[in-house]
């Protein structure tokens, strides 16, 4: 089945949600092994499958340039994400031990219940470790799997890219599978209607636009005028291109406030 499978040609486990492909079809990258030499199962579930509507593809194409990859950051070559907030691998001895990191991926990747699975990746420390492609050390693997369900979900629903938003909302306000981003402050969401709510439109196809798409919200929701902290994120987030750098930096970004 080629990238671009649309959804009468998905083969999947039968009774097996749809979206929960979107979840397992990165499960490789988190054991650190190539696409084609994967095993096509994890704990007795299909993994490794491809998205329809190139829904994978897409979400690639927000955060990744496009043609040969290349490596972009000497002496990290590896599936570790590193961070764009201190520059330093995320890989952490006790946190990704075999039996932690096998506990986790579980969690992450089993479930039956696709809502359930969103959720999982939405609050998932793990899966921020990891990138999107060890070509571009700074994306990461949890918002790009988060995007690529953004986008199935929309596309099943009839909506085209161009239709699409990027739509702030409260924090703790989750919409199943279109949610990408949700923090103790605001959320974040891909949807083709924004219910009254700040939004910027995504374009006419997909490609590395975060900057561009941030900076047209209609309504901010960062204090960036009276708030240091707040001033540093917006001012940051104006300069990244990479959506999946660019939503993993907030969280990145977030943390470290609460955490000094």
């Amino acid at each position: 089945m080629g990238e671009n499978a649309i959804l009468d040609e998905f083969q999947g486990d039968g009774d097996q949600d749809v979206m929960v492909t979107a979840y397992r079809h990165d499960a490789h990258k988190m054991n650190g092994q190539p696409h084609d030499y994967a095993p096509e199962t994890f704990a007795r579930v299909s993994v490794n499958q491809t998205v329809p509507h190139c829904a994978d593809g897409d979400a690639s194409a927000l955060s990744r340039p496009n043609g040969q990859p290349e490596q972009t950051v000497d002496a990290h070559e590896t599936h570790y994400r590193l961070s764009l907030l201190t520059g330093e691998s995320h890989y952490d001895p006790d946190e990704f031990s075999r039996a932690r990191l096998s506990e986790a991926i579980s969690d992450l990747l089993t479930g039956s219940d696709p809502e359930a699975m969103h959720r999982a990746w939405l609050t998932s420390d793990v899966a921020s470790g990891f990138n999107e492609s060890i070509y571009y050390s700074y994306t990461s693997l949890k918002y790009h799997t988060l995007l690529v369900a953004a986008l199935l979900n929309n596309y099943r629903a009839g909506n085209e890219f161009e239709d699409l938003l990027l739509v702030v909302d409260d924090a703790g306000e989750i919409v199943p599978h279109r949610t990408v981003y949700a923090g103790d402050r605001f959320a974040l969401r891909i949807d083709e209607s924004a219910g009254g709510n700040p939004w910027a439109r995504l374009g006419s196809r997909p490609w590395r636009s975060w900057a561009s798409t941030w900076t047209r919200l209609t309504e901010h929701p960062l204090d960036v005028n009276h708030d240091k902290h707040d001033m540093v994120l917006d001012a940051n987030l104006r300069r990244i291109w990479s959506w999946s750098t660019a939503l993993q930096y907030i969280e990145d970004f977030e943390s470290q406030e609460e955490n000094p």
